[in-house]
């Protein structure tokens, strides 16, 4: 019993450390800054020949800038504004979801969560320690999406 009680606390504080190191909400990002990031991201993308679509919200998910780059798939339109949306709400990156995902078993209740992206290439662009927007990025691979996105999020540190 006292094992189960032992348990029970190191899961419960495991739990409050996890969200205290969760980047809070800042200011929203403003345009100037969003076309910045785009602009980060399509530098990369453009680096490696990579048509893509981006997209940057502010801290609620809705759209401030996006740019679809020529030829890329138009799939691609919603997917990259999904990502960031995604990003933004749940204040991680879309790969974490996408890792959650492929461990199968009790991870893929997190397809059941409104709005999450579960493939790479959305992040938070993070300020200060707070979260005042996110990327999303769509066009290529996953893991080539999430390159185009650090870039993108990265132009603030």
């Amino acid at each position: 019993m006292l094992r189960i009680i032992g348990l029970i606390m190191l899961l419960l504080t495991t739990s409050f450390t996890a969200q205290a190191q969760v980047p809070q909400y800042g200011p929203s990002i403003n345009l100037e800054q969003a076309k910045k990031a785009i602009a980060a991201a399509q530098t990369e993308a453009t680096k490696n020949s990579w048509p893509v679509a981006v997209a940057i919200v502010d801290p609620h998910g809705f759209l401030v800038a996006y740019e679809k780059m020529d030829n890329t798939q138009t799939g691609s339109v919603q997917v990259a504004i999904d990502k960031a949306v995604s990003a933004a709400m749940y204040r991680r990156p879309t790969k974490a979801f996408q890792d959650v995902v492929a461990g199968g078993g009790a991870g893929l209740r997190v397809l059941n969560l409104r709005g999450v992206s579960t493939v790479e290439g959305g992040l938070p662009i993070v300020v200060d320690g707070k979260i005042i927007g996110a990327v999303g990025v769509s066009g290529v691979n996953a893991d080539q999406d999430g390159m185009v996105a650090k870039a993108g999020a990265e132009i603030f540190k």
